[in-house]
């Protein structure tokens, strides 16, 4: 590896021993959009990346030999199978996308994207979607790199 070269990290499907791991970052997401995740909230999200019969599925980015705590979890991806209206088949979107600041500018974003996008096209294609804060300047560097800016307005209500 030539010193301009990055290790890569591997991505793989979360698992069980995962927890503590994806409990940390998960809880630094939280706070990086300033949104407190309650322990109650933690365990839910786990049971459904955990549970085959959910509709919500997980990868994670391990640390390589050369990148700070090696063999550790880095990053992680949340992401779904869901209908999509307008091609009348089936369409994916990732929730969730959280880099540890420390492993941040080494591809790993990108490479959790990558990574679910070819299970998406592995399991038929279709889009893959995500919204990330009109404010995440970083993110939004990637994103403009990797897929195409919509003109969709996200709206929400409260019921």
């Amino acid at each position: 590896m030539t010193s301009s070269e990055k290790p890569a990290y591997t991505v793989r499907d979360i698992r069980e021993d995962d927890f503590e791991e994806w409990k940390e970052h998960f809880v630094k997401y939280g706070v990086f959009y300033e949104t407190e995740f309650t322990d109650a909230i933690v365990q839910g999200v786990w049971e459904w990346l955990i549970d085959d019969s959910a509709q919500l599925s997980a990868v994670v980015a391990v640390a390589p030999e050369g990148a700070p705590d090696p063999g550790r979890v880095a990053a992680f991806g949340l992401y779904r199978k869901l209908p999509d209206t307008f091609t009348a088949s089936w369409g994916w979107f990732m929730d969730d996308l959280y880099v540890d600041p420390e492993h941040r500018g080494a591809g790993v974003a990108g490479t959790i994207i990558d990574d679910i996008a070819a299970r998406a096209a592995d399991d038929g294609g279709g889009k893959l979607r995500w919204i990330t804060n009109k404010e995440n300047d970083s993110a939004k560097r990637l994103y403009d790199r990797v897929a195409d800016r919509t003109s969709w307005i996200l709206y929400e209500k409260n019921v």
